[in-house]
Formats: structure tokens, C-alpha cells, sequence
């Protein structure tokens, strides 16, 4: 066995000199090999003082008593010579600060010396790399050298550097910006006005459909500034009034029924639904009005008291207060004998408008005198009167938001849409539309509202409140939008006009706490009659 081992190591220190032989070395380099050492190599140099500290088993030759000491040391293990390399210029993380004077407080030019220069330039590349706040005499840790690279991107200088941070990704003063650099390493985005906080993404705007999802063909839909022809029950049924006949559609269904004939000596001119809808108030042309089961199609009972034509009727509990050109407002009980109990008297014109707050404490009433009243529950004579518009007013909307918020709207020679606080009686705000105001609904899910229009545009519009921003300006009736409806789950609303159409528009985002009530699955596109 000793003859064996013996005989190898004779063989191995023969074969040497030829291997060497083999490798293609530059002149006088020459190739040492330690056996002594087994340990793993270091893929590390250091450079300290000159002196050339290699990986264990690796070794100079000065230090192996080779003929030149200047000669570099070639191995077969692939590890790359950096004796030429200067690393010592860029002492990134040189914990000694520079000099910048003696002892006795002279101090010496910043750039005087090589030792100053190259402090200088060290201490410019590490700001610019890991920002002011590491600063030169401070190390900096990889977590902090992260954070201050993310924090510094987003300043447009140093102290030492007035030109824009090398690592930071934007367009010049007066180019379009360009988007994110995907080497950005700030969590906002090297061009975001925040450094420190990461701010929520921003809510994308709602998109209203600037088209009708259905329109309905009406015929004999009159073109009458003081009717109101047009409302949408609870139940998801919608009534018209055309002509002498009042119609019935489902929402639902799409069936059509027609609920009633007047007879060619009289006409429609208001309809109402019951806040539960199950009953219909028809206001006649001969200053009737009729209640009626909607899911019988049979006549409650008729209730006179008015001369001449009921253009206007409002529903509160079993209080249904009708209005009519005879300048009255009539109050009934459907529960009583009578057909009214009491009488309000304070238009000197038509009344064509008529709206109960949510609460049922208070009824807005407008006319044709250009005025808005404010009625209490049990009173006689108006609490409020509003004389600021200048044209009837037809418009009139309760806020569901809050108490007290009353909209209305003006004609022709108006054309504004009022606010008013009832609780204060003040004017509110004041805005000009620019053509004639007809309707005005708001919406039960968000604070916002819809107006309708006539001269000039015939445009339908939907606000925001309180700032008043248009967030949707709807076009498609060729006559003035004089009748509005809002389906039960304060989404979609309806709009008539003289054109003889209905139009259906998708225009306010679905409730959050309460279940939509209509079923879209039978709500089609395209164009229907109604009779």
C-alpha cells in the first residue's frame, strides 16, 4: 500500500512540469499549485496598503520568495485578477470623514489634493446614490439605502449636485409627462408629488350612458307646459296619460293595460300614484278627479270641488292635495265623505306644480304668478312664499338628503334652478341652465339631481349638488322634455314630450342598501308602442 501511494505521488510531481507545459501562460508567469491548504477558495480580494491578500491556498509570488515580486499569480481556478483596479476611489462605504481642516481651524481646499478629490467625489457619488439624509459620514444599511434612494427620487437636486438626480426618470419642464418608468424603485411612482406616504387610488369617474336604453312611442302625448302626465309607482308600474285614456306599463313585464277612457267630452291632465302604489289619482279637464285600483282597473270614486282643469296632484299618506288652473289647492281625505277638507288659497295663477316633503310636514306648491309656497300640514295660508323667478314654476324637488332642502325651477324667462333652506327661509344658491326648467327629480341614492328642459336645447341634465358640476347633458327629444318620472330603485328615470315619445335613461348608481326592484332581464333595447 506504501509502495502504491508512493509510486502516485512520484507520477503526480513527474507530470507537473509537462502540464504546465501544456497551459498557454504569458511570458515569466509562472504556475504554483498549494496542496497543503483543502479549504474552499474565497472569490474575494481585498487590496490593504499595496499589499495583494488573496483567497486561502492562493498566494503571491513574494510571498511564495518568487524572483519578481510585481508578477501577478495565475491559477486555473478562474478567479479574475483586479490588481490593476483602484477600488480605493470609490470607498462608497468609508466610515472615515474627510478632512477638512487641522487642528487649529485652517482649513484646506476641497479639491487642493488627490486624498480631497477623490473624498469629494466619493461623498458626491454616495448623495447622489443614497441621498443627503445618509450623508458622508454616516453608513448606510441596505434597508436604508433603499428607503433614501425611494425618497430621493423625487428631489430635483443636491446640495453638491444642482443638475436633476441621476436615477430618476422624468420628463423636462415643458414636455408632456410620460407614464411610470418601470424601473422605478419608489412605491409612488418617481414623478408623485408625495415622497413619504402612498397615497389611495384615485375613484374612477361613473360613466352615464348618453343614450336612452328604451324609448317608447306615445301617441297623443300632449305638448303642455302644465300637465303632468307621466309617474312611476312603487310597484314598478308606469302610468301615461294620452289624450282621453290613462295606460298602464310593467316594468317588469313590458305588458301593456289600459286603465281608463274619459270619454271624448274630457281629457287627462295629471296622474298620481299612492306612495304604496296600488292607487292612481286621474286629474280631469273638467276639474275632476277620479281614483282608481290599478289591479282591477276599477274606479275607486270621483271627487269634485275644482272649476276648471286639475294639472297638478301630490299624495301624502291618505292626504291627496290636488291643484288646478282655477289658482286653488284642494286637500283631500280619501278616508272621509267629503271631497276635500280644506282649501288653499295664496296663487293668483295656475298651479302647476305640487310636491309633499319626505316628511309629510310640509307642501311646495308653484304656479303660474312666478311663485313658490311653502304650506304647512294643517295650515290655510302659506308659511313661506318665494317671489325670486321670473317664469312659472313647474319644477319643484324635496332633497332626501336633507331637511328642508327644497329645488325649483323656472320657465322661459327664467331659466334658473333655485335652492332653498324652508327651515331659514334664504335663498340658497342660484343657477343658471340656459332654457327653460320643466322637471326636477333627485335622486335617492346619491346627492345628486336630474332637470329637464325646453327652450332652446330640449336637454336633460344631471347635477351634482351642491357644487353644481354637470356630470351628464342627455340629447335625444325634438320637443321640450316636459315630463319626468324616477323608477322605484332611484336608477333610471323616464322623460316625455310633445315628440310622443318615453324615454327611458340609465342616469344614477344602484342603491347600497336596499334590493333593486325591477328586473333587467325583460328590460330590452329597442322601440315600443305603449298602446
Amino acid at each position: 500500500m506504501e509502495g502504491t501511494v508512493a509510486e502516485s505521488a512520484s507520477r503526480l510531481s513527474s507530470t507537473r512540469p509537462a502540464r504546465a507545459a501544456r497551459l498557454n501562460l504569458p511570458e515569466g508567469v509562472s504556475l504554483r499549485l498549494d496542496t497543503n491548504n483543502a479549504g474552499p477558495p474565497s472569490p474575494f480580494k481585498q487590496q490593504q496598503q499595496g499589499k495583494s491578500v488573496l483567497g486561502p491556498g492562493l498566494r503571491s509570488n513574494s510571498e511564495a520568495g518568487s524572483p519578481s515580486s510585481t508578477r501577478a499569480s495565475y491559477s486555473d481556478r478562474f478567479i479574475p485578477s483586479r490588481s490593476a483596479s483602484n477600488l480605493s476611489s470609490f470607498a462608497l462605504q468609508d466610515k472615515s470623514p474627510p478632512r477638512a481642516g487641522n487642528g487649529d481651524g485652517v482649513g484646506t481646499p476641497l479639491f487642493g489634493g488627490r486624498e480631497d478629490s477623490t473624498a469629494a467625489y466619493s461623498m458626491l457619488l454616495r448623495t447622489e446614490l443614497f441621498g443627503v439624509e445618509a450623508g458622508p459620514l454616516s453608513p448606510s444599511t441596505p434597508e436604508k439605502s433603499m428607503s433614501s434612494v425611494s425618497r430621493d427620487l423625487h428631489m430635483k437636486s443636491t446640495p453638491l449636485s444642482p443638475s436633476k438626480n441621476m436615477f430618476k426618470f422624468m420628463t423636462t419642464a415643458g414636455s408632456t409627462p410620460k407614464p411610470e418608468s418601470p424601473y422605478s424603485l419608489s412605491p409612488v411612482g418617481v414623478d408623485g408629488a408625495l415622497s413619504t406616504t402612498v397615497t389611495s387610488p384615485r375613484k374612477t369617474p361613473r360613466k352615464i350612458p348618453r343614450s336612452p336604453y328604451k324609448v317608447l312611442d306615445a301617441p297623443a302625448l300632449q305638448d303642455d307646459f302644465y300637465l303632468n302626465l307621466v309617474d312611476w309607482s312603487s310597484h314598478n308600474v308606469l302610468s301615461v296619460g294620452l289624450g282621453t285614456c290613462v295606460y298602464l306599463w310593467s316594468a317588469c313585464t313590458s305588458k301593456v293595460t289600459k286603465l281608463c277612457d274619459l270619454g271624448p267630452s274630457d281629457s287627462v291632465c295629471s296622474v298620481g300614484w299612492t306612495q304604496r302604489g296600488t292607487y292612481l289619482a286621474v286629474g280631469t279637464n273638467l276639474g275632476e278627479v277620479q281614483i282608481w285600483d290599478a289591479a282591477r282597473c276599477k274606479k275607486i270614486r270621483t271627487m269634485g270641488g275644482h272649476r276648471t282643469r286639475v294639472g297638478c296632484l301630490a299624495w301624502s299618506s291618505n292626504i291627496l292635495s290636488s291643484g288646478s288652473r282655477d289658482r286653488s289647492i284642494l286637500q283631500r281625505d280619501v278616508r272621509a265623505q267629503d271631497d276635500f277638507v280644506s282649501k288653499l288659497t295664496g296663487h293668483k295663477s295656475e298651479v302647476c306644480g305640487l310636491k309633499w316633503s319626505y316628511d309629510d310636514r310640509e307642501l311646495a306648491s308653484g304656479g303660474n304668478d312666478n311663485q313658490l309656497l311653502v304650506w304647512g300640514h294643517q295650515m290655510t295660508q302659506p308659511m313661506l312664499r318665494f317671489c325670486e323667478h321670473m317664469a312659472a314654476v313647474k319644477a319643484i324637488a324635496w332633497s332626501p338628503h336633507q331637511h328642508g332642502l327644497l329645488a325649483s325651477g323656472g320657465g322661459t324667462a327664467d331659466r334658473c334652478i333655485r335652492f332653498w333652506n324652508t327651515s331659514t327661509n334664504s335663498q340658497l344658491n342660484c343657477m343658471d341652465t340656459g332654457s327653460q326648467v320643466c322637471n326636477l327629480v333627485w335622486s335617492k341614492n346619491v346627492n345628486e339631481l336630474v332637470s329637464t328642459h325646453g327652450y332652446s336645447q330640449n336637454q336633460i341634465v344631471v347635477w351634482r349638488y351642491p357644487s353644481m358640476s354637470k356630470l351628464a347633458m342627455l340629447t335625444g327629444h325634438t320637443f321640450r322634455v316636459l315630463y319626468l318620472a324616477i323608477s322605484p330603485d332611484g336608477q333610471t328615470i323616464v322623460t316625455g314630450a310633445g315628440d310622443e315619445t318615453l324615454r327611458f335613461w340609465t342616469v344614477f348608481p344602484s342603491p347600497k342598501s336596499q334590493s333593486v326592484v325591477r328586473d333587467t332581464g325583460v328590460w330590452s333595447l329597442g322601440r315600443t308602442h305603449i298602446r
